[in-house]
């Protein structure tokens, strides 16, 4: 797989994307500024995870961030700023109320496409990850930490609310009770705790080898398998059971009718590992 840092630049270049044996690696590429986001961060992120929905051969999809740091935030310099320059590219506290709103609304969307991508994706936490960039990991599937990776809520320390779904996504990872603990007393936590708490999948002391591994042998499965499995999971967190079950059966049915299927019979049998093809 490509290695978390390379990739392509994607638009003005504050977002990479690689793409290598079935993985997409979509990197936050403003390593000098912790990788805090910008209006031209959040229009390249936007547009590399639309690249990667676009890759026919994706199977699974990282997030991630150059250097040191996953992703802090906003970026306090730019909004503590009052110059022209830094309101036409900063997402907040731009020109207008009006456009304040536009952005961010835009912005938003960011959460929606990962929560929606339609094969796994991880967030590999390499560092700080605090504020948006922690509803940035939280929209991801997996969560997949470096030991020594740090978290924070920080919006209200910061005098904001906050946004990109924080809220909603937190509360569906850790609870209501943590969640509120976390948001409302916005102090550093540590992996070991966001391990804890459910909040990362998993700890790594080399993250780069643990991250190879795991979007290696994801990538290896039946891509069907994997959309489907997706789909269930996205409408068991809002369907009613009925009809969750109406929704879930003929999944099922294709899945089990599928090439692949067979493929895993027959490789449970003759004791292999099984090449699926997606048909």
């Amino acid at each position: 797989m490509s290695h978390p840092m390379s990739g392509t630049a994607v638009g003005s270049g504050t977002v990479l994307f690689g793409f290598e044996d079935g993985v997409g690696t979509v990197t936050l590429n403003r390593p000098e500024r912790r990788n805090a986001i910008s209006w031209q961060l959040v229009e390249d992120l936007l547009a590399a995870i639309e690249r990667a929905r676009s890759e026919r051969a994706l199977r699974v999809l990282v997030v991630t961030g150059a250097g040191d740091d996953f992703c802090v935030g906003a970026d306090m310099a730019r909004v503590a700023s009052d110059s022209v320059h830094d309101q036409e590219t900063r997402t907040l506290r731009g020109r207008s109320v009006a456009d304040d709103l536009e952005r961010l609304t835009r912005a938003s969307t960011i959460v929606e496409a990962l929560v929606s991508f339609p094969m796994p994706t991880i967030a590999a936490i390499n560092g700080a990850c605090a504020g948006a960039g922690l509803a940035f990991a939280l929209a991801a599937d997996i969560r997949l930490a470096a030991e020594s990776a740090a978290f924070n809520s920080a919006f209200v320390s910061a005098a904001v609310s906050g946004d990109f779904g924080s809220a909603w996504l937190l509360a569906r990872a850790v609870g209501d009770a943590r969640a509120r603990a976390l948001l409302l007393d916005p102090a550093k936590f540590t992996a070991a705790e966001a391990s804890e708490w459910g909040l990362v999948t998993e700890t790594a002391a080399d993250l780069p080898a643990r991250l190879g591994e795991l979007s290696g042998k994801l990538a290896a499965q039946a891509p069907k398998a994997m959309l489907y499995a997706k789909r269930n999971l996205a409408d068991a967190g809002l369907a009613t059971l009925p009809d969750y079950l109406r929704r879930e059966v003929p999944r099922m049915v294709d899945c089990a009718r599928s090439d692949d299927a067979r493929q895993a019979a027959r490789a449970f049998l003759e004791k292999r590992k099984p090449v699926f093809t997606g048909e």
